[in-house]
């Protein structure tokens, strides 16, 4: 009996790895299509506007915080600073987990395993998720977080979605590594924002005891 239940029990491994199997293949097939038709098939008078839009990314992210600490110590408003360094924080969470996962997936870029990938530049360094995504979609979402308003969400997710797309319209990222970039960048900044609710609250908590 003992013999049936772990020959049942291989076999239905066996069957699950073979289906898993199966779906990343499927899944890796859509992914570089989809890359292909925005890639190779791309308008090239946009290449330069494509990579203003991926160079925005590291300048903007680091002026943003930077400013608005600039301001609320300048003007001493501690608003303004606690949301200053909240997006420290979330753009410190970001770096550890865009790369941390970039380690641990270590997935190749596209034009290295794909030679019919036309990217612009050359980068050693994993594919998956991409960094520049990460940190444009972490960056709009502290704004929007910090000044909850259309005018500041709509050209910050705009920007940010427009960077996840040069990213493949460069070459530089599958569809998938734009999609968990945009999902790491969002998710570490409300993490950060939660993180200072909770530290807010506690100061707080721990005053009214004082008192």
């Amino acid at each position: 009996m003992e013999k049936t239940n772990s020959a049942i029990a291989r076999i239905s491994l066996i069957c699950l790895l073979l289906i898993l199997s199966v779906f990343v293949s499927r899944a890796q097939n859509a992914d570089i299509n989809l890359l292909k038709n925005i890639n190779v098939d791309r308008n090239r008078a946009l290449d330069k506007s494509m990579e203003l839009l991926t160079n925005s990314v590291y300048p903007i992210a680091a002026v943003t915080p930077v400013t608005e600490l600039f301001i609320g110590y300048k003007q001493h408003n501690k608003k303004l600073i606690t949301k200053g360094w909240t997006s420290v924080a979330g753009l410190g969470a970001n770096f550890i987990v865009t790369f941390g996962l970039k380690y641990a997936v270590d997935r190749p870029r596209p034009y290295i395993t794909y030679p019919i990938i036309q990217n612009n530049k050359y980068n050693k360094d994993a594919s998956f998720p991409s960094g520049h995504t990460s940190f444009s979609f972490n960056t709009a979402t502290a704004l929007y977080l910090a000044f909850p308003k259309w005018y500041v969400a709509a050209p910050a997710y705009l920007w940010a979605t427009g960077v996840g797309y040069s990213r493949m319209h460069l070459g530089m990222h599958y569809p998938t590594d734009v999609l968990a970039g945009a999902i790491v960048g969002a998710g570490t900044a409300i993490l950060a924002e939660k993180g200072n609710q909770w530290l807010q609250h506690h100061r707080k908590k721990n005053k009214s005891i004082e008192h």
